[in-house]
Formats: structure tokens, sequence, C-alpha cells
């Protein structure tokens, strides 16, 4: 119920184009099949665990891509071992490839905030506990800067969470793909009791609340 009311807030509050439900659009200037020429970019989000931000931002309709690694700290070339131990100061993030002339960056936004993960959560997500769980977006441009920090206050403003946000803003030095037993880990493990709990339950949520966004990928 939380989940659709927060959905619900930030459609309203990022202006979204309303048509059939609230928690379905996407942006009236990015809808599919639209003819408008871009480029392809990058975005890159933390929000606890790769695993399953991975998965659900593989299930939008104009992602392209998307990598599990690491972002936001300052050791060179970081594997899971040392980032695990919350020395490197980096994050589990997800560097997601879009097609802005499907769909924008703050509809990514907004799935990001709603349905990925909790960004009431401070170094942590669910059962994982450390800094490299936090929430964070990492801008690569000034747009993105802004975008970020102009939802990050309308969705403070509105009071849409029980609890203050703590995602982070900062800019993207380096992003560092993780190893490759990580990248698609939620399809090769979905009986894992750690997937099953914490994990399938966004990609359910994301169907529900963004139907016009959901897209069923090969074999997922």
């Amino acid at each position: 119920m939380i989940r659709a009311l927060v959905a619900a807030t930030v459609v309203a509050t990022m202006s979204f184009a309303p048509a059939t439900g609230a928690q379905s659009q996407i942006p009236a200037n990015r809808a599919p099949g639209k003819a408008v020429a871009a480029t392809l970019q990058t975005a890159v989000f933390a929000g606890g665990c790769f695993w399953g931000v991975e998965a659900v931002f593989e299930h939008m309709k104009g992602v392209k891509a998307v990598v599990s690694g690491y972002a936001g700290g300052t050791v060179v070339n970081p594997d899971y071992e040392t980032v695990s131990s919350g020395r490197t100061g980096h994050a589990e993030a997800v560097k997601v490839t879009f097609d802005p002339a499907v769909v924008s960056y703050e509809t990514l936004l907004a799935v990001f905030f709603t349905v990925a993960h909790n960004p009431t959560e401070l170094n942590r997500q669910g059962p994982d506990v450390g800094t490299q769980y936090r929430s964070a977006i990492f801008f690569a441009n000034a747009e993105q800067q802004k975008s970020a920090t102009t939802v990050l206050a309308q969705l403070t403003q509105a009071k849409v969470f029980p609890r203050p946000i703590v995602t982070q803003v900062a800019a993207l030095s380096k992003f560092y793909d993780a190893e490759s037993y990580h990248q698609n880990y939620l399809y090769s493990h979905t009986d894992q009791p750690y997937i099953v709990y914490n994990d399938l339950p966004k990609i359910d949520a994301l169907k529900k609340q963004y139907p016009a966004l959901w897209e069923k990928t090969q074999g997922k």
C-alpha cells in the first residue's frame, strides 16, 4: 500500500503525463514510439545489494543494458571482497544504459525511489548493513545533478516517506564493473532465499505499479 502511495505521489510531483493510471505513466515527451533522435545515456544508482536493483531496471522499456558494479570509492580496481569490507568507500551500484527517447532519466529516478530500494535506510538495505549498501545517485553531468536534487527536494517537501530520505547525490568519478558472477545474478538464483524474500518482490512491484514501463526481457 505504501509503495502505491509513494509511486503516485512521485508521479504527481514530477509532472508525469496523466492518463489511465498515475502509477504507470511515462513522461509525455518520452512516450514509447515517439520519434526523438537521441544518443544512449547512462545513469548510476546505488540502492543496497546490486542483484535486485539490476533486475528491476532490466525490465524497463528503453533500458538497453544494466551492469552491476562499484561506485563512489577511492580504491582503484576494487573487488567484491574489499568493497564488502566497507573500507574502500564504494557502494554496490548499477550502471543503466538507456534511450532517453523512450524513457527519461526522471522516470528512472521514480523507479529507483519507489521500487528498487528504500531511500530512508541509512547505510543499509534490509538485512545488508554498511556504507557499501548506502542509497546514492551518482550523476554524470549537471543535468542529472539538477534532476536528482529537484526530485529529492520534491519528495522531501511532499513528505511521501514516513522517515527522512538519506539518499546521497554525488558526482560519478569512476564505475567499476563487478565480477562476472554478479551479473544477472538474480535470474541464475531465483530459488535462493535471499532473492525470494528481498528481490523478487521488487520485480513484481515494478510490473504492478508501472505496467506501462514493464518489459519482459529474454528468458526473464
